[in-house]
């Protein structure tokens, strides 16, 4: 504890850490103990920059620590290791062969685009990472090892949309930016290896203060950080940090240095400001101080410290980096993007690996993984049938075919109210948002369909395409008059996204209304049974699961427009005073949101 003492200014002196040296200390700390610290999230494009430092990390690794790049697609077969098939095939028995994570033991690997690496190989190396080891047991063979390694993940991400994930970032100690607004260079004067071994060698001896952990989990809770592993992860640079420093103790130094790496990166709030202290009664104002006393009140506690470090670190948008965050998991939580629904297919699209089936015209066969089902029964086969010719056997239980997954295309289709009532509120209005909404569509290579309502029934103006021309002249050719056969409209609009879907697309419809259905389906009046039959048309789309959206453009938001939204499962959207562009940028927003379910 005696490490640990200051005066009462340090935790005003505290400072953010100078850009230029932030990279360099990551790079120290991170070869001294890369297991304990996992590694670190690299933010920004392969440049010049990136590559210095990743030059730098490697030297200061001592000599023969492995450090292997995981390739972008690659197989379970060579991440965690299994069936060695050149081997197998000619020994006529299951030869096993070890996995990249495994060859990585004690050193790096490196996650080039990790920003586009598989959900599945996160959630294998998030694994290893979490039990510092693996298993596998798969194509007759059974491989258990202990492996720990640190991963150094290059996020190249173009947008805020486009980030690592948050089950690897968050098993990762740090966060170190290349961008524009990030670091400009690594300082030039690096640790030695000398000193990284060294301090390597002291790190089990370095003790950490009892009171540490609590002021770590304090100032967490302080910066709204939910992960239990910030703080562990502060501990364990804390002692990295005095380790490296040549001290057998963690001090002060070392933990407003964690706090800084470690806490400040995953701030999600802005710390509250302390209360003000109550003011003593005047008969204790009157009592002599007492020298040993006060010198414990100027010294500040270690939470004050910590919390005050990692304060002094925050990053300038912290609030407006948290709505960034906010609208990506709001994108990613979608189901229905702007490439429509991911589906599998069995000819095209990214591979997703194999399965067994009976092999029949328009598949794709998988000859390696077929193989390496069929290699470990060769010396059986062989004995079987001694007389075969065939150098290796084949039977149709061994054969795997071919999985790809494939987006989608998203057809948007679009029902417009033309009837008196619309024509008198908004027609021109609505025509123009389907205008805007084309030309998007357009962009994203959507096909567009335009059904109208309008007197007795309603009309298909266009059929699925992807012609903006066409799209424009059959709403320029729309008029207005007549009844409003709302639920003829909404019968049409679910036939269409069904025929959408049995073609393999993603549909989404945009109704845009007034609500005031007042013709039936047979083409008779009657308010009461039109809006009734109107609502029965529209609880397909939430059965179905559809993705739909209302606009209500009446002059003021109309009650049954709303029950309507409700019934279809579609987000509802009253714009009586918004013009064509507002209602297109809301409608843009809304369409590939998921639909509510059953």
């Amino acid at each position: 504890m005696s490490g640990l003492a200051a005066t009462g200014a340090d935790a005003k002196r505290i400072e953010a850490p100078d850009a230029e040296c932030v990279a360099l200390q990551i790079a120290a700390l991170l070869a001294v103990d890369p297991a304990g610290l996992a590694g670190v999230v690299l933010r920004g494009p392969a440049d010049p920059r990136r590559d210095e430092w990743l030059e730098a990390f490697r030297k200061m690794l001592p000599a023969g620590v492995p450090w292997r790049r995981v390739p972008l697609g690659i197989a379970d077969s060579r991440l965690l290791g299994g069936l060695d098939l050149t081997s197998s095939l000619s020994a006529g028995r299951p030869i096993a062969q070890q996995g990249l994570l495994a060859e990585a033991d004690g050193g790096i690997i490196i996650l080039p685009m990790a920003e586009r690496v598989e959900s599945q190989v996160i959630a294998r190396i998030a694994a290893v990472l979490d039990h510092g080891a693996l298993r596998v047991e798969r194509e007759g063979i059974t491989l258990a090892r202990d492996t720990r390694f640190g991963v150094v993940a290059l996020d190249e991400g173009a947008g805020e949309d486009e980030q690592v994930t948050e089950a690897l970032s968050d098993r990762l100690a740090f966060r170190l930016s290349f961008e524009p607004s990030g670091l400009q260079r690594v300082a030039p004067d690096m640790p030695t290896r000398a000193e990284i071994e060294a301090a390597r060698l002291r790190l089990v001896q370095v003790g950490i203060p009892a009171d540490l952990p609590q002021a770590f989990c304090a100032a967490a809770l302080a910066l709204g950080i939910p992960s239990l592993r910030a703080p562990i992860f502060a501990l364990r640079c804390a002692r990295a940090a005095a380790a490296l420093a040549g001290r057998v103790e963690v001090t002060r130094e070392d933990a407003a240095l964690a706090a800084q790496l470690i806490l400040a990166p995953r701030a999600r709030q802005v710390p509250e400001a302390p209360a003000e202290e109550q003011e003593q009664p005047p008969e204790q104002q009157q009592e002599p101080p007492n020298p040993d006393t006060q010198q414990q009140q100027d010294q500040p506690s270690l939470e004050d410290l910590v919390l005050a470090a990692a304060q002094a670190s925050l990053p300038a948008g912290l609030l407006a980096g948290l709505g960034v965050a906010a609208r990506q998991m709001a994108r990613q939580a979608a189901s229905s993007g702007r490439s429509g629904m991911m589906r599998r297919s069995a000819q095209r699209g990214r591979p997703i690996g194999a399965r067994p089936a009976a092999w029949r015209a328009g598949l794709r066969l998988a000859l390696v993984e077929t193989l390496r089902v069929a290699a470990p029964w060769q010396e059986y086969r062989r004995r079987e049938k001694p007389h075969h010719a065939a150098l290796v056997h084949i039977r149709r239980e061994d054969v795997r075919i071919r999985r790809y997954k494939q987006n989608s295309e998203t057809t948007t289709i679009f029902l417009v109210d033309a009837s008196g009532s619309a024509a008198l509120h908004r027609l021109a209005e609505a025509k123009g948002a389907v205008e805007l909404l084309l030309a998007d569509c357009y962009v994203r290579r959507d096909r567009v369909a335009v059904i109208a309502f309008r007197g007795r029934g309603a009309e298909v103006l266009l059929e699925p395409t992807h012609s903006l021309v066409r799209a424009k002249r059959s709403l320029a050719a729309l008029p207005g008059g007549g009844g409003t056969p709302l639920a003829a409209g909404m019968a049409a609009g679910y036939a269409m996204a069904e025929a959408s879907r049995k073609r393999g697309q993603t549909p989404v419809i945009v109704a845009l209304t007034d609500g005031r259905a007042n013709v039936t389906r047979d083409g008779s009046g009657g308010r009461a049974i039109a809006e009734s039959e109107a609502l029965e048309s529209a609880r397909l789309f939430r059965a179905s699961g559809i993705a739909a959206l209302l606009i209500d453009t009446a002059p003021r938001p109309h009650p049954f427009s709303r029950g309507l939204a409700s019934a279809m499962g579609a987000r509802y959207v009253p714009l009586p005073f918004a013009d064509a562009a507002r209602m297109s940028a809301a409608v843009r927003q809304a369409a590939h949101a998921p639909a509510s379910g059953p």
